[in-house]
């Protein structure tokens, strides 16, 4: 599984000022899009991850040999594509058929950047891969094609089980086998990147914060200054306090806490499916399981997220794209999918075909997806990613305390989302 994709929400607000631009242009485009796909094309373009070229070759062929409608390959950077989405629109070179993460869904179709896509009967869509890529305006703008959710990652050699709560995680970070070296006092047991708020996000939801209230859907109430927030982010200091110093480095943590776990030094991580292939490829004997539960009792509540097949607005083959997407999300080309790539599918028919892999970290993104909240996909989502990171570093450094720093956050993003859309 890439990171890419993970990473689009922290570069979502420059992408998002960029589309909004072109806006009327792009409304314009989709008009134009379903004037002149009236008449089903023989030839439709489809664009992918340099990684998925292999899967796409495959589906194209069967989609061929069904349906008689040539399907032209371009591959290279999936994130790149949709940055240009709109210029590509603009010059009628985009693709009729390309992938998204859920976050940016929302955006690019309010934007006029994407066609409205019907979910088949086919797609075996549940409610919740459903809202993630439905607009606020209620539009459905994407098939659900992959879901996604960070997962515990711990290491066999250290630990005979996954822990369960977090009390047996504060627990290990007594054992002294897992003292830095360098700093004393100091444990690295288990780590997350709370600095990051992709990370930290299922601290502040499980005890009651959210980003937008409706769901999700209203920039007007936001709830990272609540008093569920406020608990979340201290108990994020109170990790902080046993943490090495670097874990302060919202640049640097990440590969502080790969080097850490791949080295056997760290028993416990939080991360997501993507990985994976990197703790393979170190030959470390890692386990996957869901996140322990918080000392509330309640769940660790991540961010949903995964990706969609999406229809660029400026497309001459709607009816066509459509048909190709309604193949792509079908139950039997979702068990491809997840065979070729081992991304867990989003249509809930294949997605228990994966289950019965028995494979763990398949059964780990299945079981926690279940718990977690779909990740906000309206524009003004844009505003909250470095608000949010700011709120999170001065809160854990002690450069301010939690409740400061979490109403300076909600400040800035008011201002922001006023700024940028006038609300």
């Amino acid at each position: 599984m890439s990171s890419k994709f993970m990473k689009s929400a922290a570069v979502l607000g420059t992408a998002t000022l960029a589309s909004l631009l072109l806006v009327a242009c792009g409304s314009k485009t989709a008009d134009k899009a379903a004037d002149t796909s009236s008449s089903e094309a023989k030839e439709i373009t489809f664009y992918v991850e340099d990684q998925y070229k292999a899967y796409a070759e495959k589906v194209a062929a069967a989609y061929e040999k069904e349906s008689g409608t040539k399907v032209n390959i371009k591959s290279g950077d999936q994130l790149g594509g949709l940055d240009k989405l709109s210029l590509d629109n603009q010059s009628g070179q985009a693709a009729d058929v390309m992938m998204a993460p859920y976050d940016r869904v929302g955006s690019l179709g309010t934007d006029g950047q994407l066609s409205e896509v019907t979910l088949s009967d086919g797609a075996k869509t549940d409610d919740k891969t459903k809202s993630l890529v439905t607009a606020a305006d209620g539009k459905v703008y994407g098939a659900p094609a992959v879901i996604e959710s960070l997962v515990m990652y711990y290491n066999k050699d250290l630990l005979k089980e996954a822990p369960k709560t977090f009390a047996e995680l504060e627990e290990l970070a007594k054992d002294s086998k897992y003292a830095f070296a360098g700093e004393d006092g100091k444990t690295t047991a288990f780590l997350a990147d709370w600095t990051n708020f992709y990370y930290a996000y299922g601290l502040l939801a499980g005890n009651g914060g959210y980003v937008f209230g409706q769901n999700g859907k209203d920039p007007k109430d936001i709830g990272l200054a609540n008093d569920g927030s406020i608990t979340g982010i201290n108990y994020a200091k109170s990790w902080y306090e046993k943490w090495p110093k670097g874990m302060q480095d919202t640049e640097g943590a990440a590969n502080l806490i790969q080097t850490q776990f791949q080295e056997g030094k760290t028993a416990a991580i939080i991360d997501g499916p993507w990985k994976a292939q990197a703790f393979k490829d170190a030959k470390v004997n890692y386990g996957v399981a869901t996140i322990p539960t918080l000392p509330n009792g309640k769940e660790y509540t991540p961010f949903g997220g995964g990706k969609a097949w999406i229809i660029p607005s400026s497309t001459k083959n709607l009816e066509a794209a459509q048909k190709f997407v309604d193949f792509l999300v079908s139950t039997e080309q979702q068990k491809a999918f997840y065979d070729a790539t081992n991304e867990i599918p989003a249509n809930t028919e294949a997605r228990s075909y994966a289950e019965g892999k028995n494979d763990e970290l398949t059964t780990a993104v299945i079981k926690q997806f279940k718990n977690a909240q779909p990740m906000p996909n309206i524009s003004q989502m844009s505003a909250v990613w470095d608000p949010a990171k700011t709120m999170l570093f001065d809160a854990v450094s002690g450069k301010k305390d939690a409740k400061t720093a979490a109403n300076d956050a909600v400040t800035l993003i008011k201002e922001t989302i006023k700024q940028k859309f006038g609300e």
